[in-house]
């Protein structure tokens, strides 16, 4: 049996192993940032498609990116405005990220902070993770824990009834807005209409 609470979620991502919890968006597929090759291996995912470094508040990613005083200020005004919520950001990586992370260009990384707060919880007490959606490579997310389990019966699951209501999921992938070369490109529409 794969589904647990809180505290053996957070004692498995730091063992290295495969977690999913809820997040504001669709359920995430995660892991150490050093462990994101299990990922593309779980999901059979292209390496050409980044993961996402997710975290419970930005001061725990600036650290993976890197740019000068100016552009730290844009993406501080970005994240104190959209985060968390359902924004992406790709900004470009320090020599912190892990290689696997985003094993063809290693010079960008995505980064995120989610409303929900279980998964913010999970993430206070993990650090900031690897994540993508939960299902195989070009499938729909899944959206319960359930469907989960039947698709990845090795990933740790979080127990239903550790759900916190009050952030339901909206079931549609996170926004996500580009830093290039001093302005924002819009990747991929999602759950938040940026105004920037």
């Amino acid at each position: 049996m794969t589904r647990v609470s809180i505290a053996e979620l957070v004692a498995g991502a730091r063992a290295g192993k495969a977690i999913c919890f809820p997040t504001d968006t669709v359920p995430a597929l995660a892991t150490l940032p050093d462990n994101a090759s299990l990922i593309y291996t779980l999901k059979q995912r292209d390496i050409n498609k980044p993961l996402i470094l997710m975290a419970s508040d930005a001061e725990k990613l600036w650290s993976f990116v890197y740019g000068n005083q100016q552009e730290y200020e844009i993406w501080q005004k970005i994240a104190d405005k959209y985060w968390g919520g359902a924004l992406t950001l790709v900004l470009p990586a320090s020599t912190k990220v892990p290689k696997a992370m985003n094993p063809n260009d290693p010079t960008t990384i995505g980064v995120r902070v989610p409303q929900n707060d279980i998964a913010r919880r999970i993430l206070a007490q993990t650090g900031p993770l690897a994540t993508t959606s939960a299902n195989l490579s070009g499938q729909p997310p899944l959206q319960t824990m359930d469907e989960i389990e039947v698709e990845f019966p090795d990933v740790l699951t979080l127990a239903t009834t550790a759900y916190d209501s009050k952030t339901p999921a909206m079931g549609i992938p996170s926004t996500v807005a580009k830093w290039n070369g001093g302005k924002w490109q819009i990747l991929r529409e999602g759950a938040v209409n940026l105004d920037i």
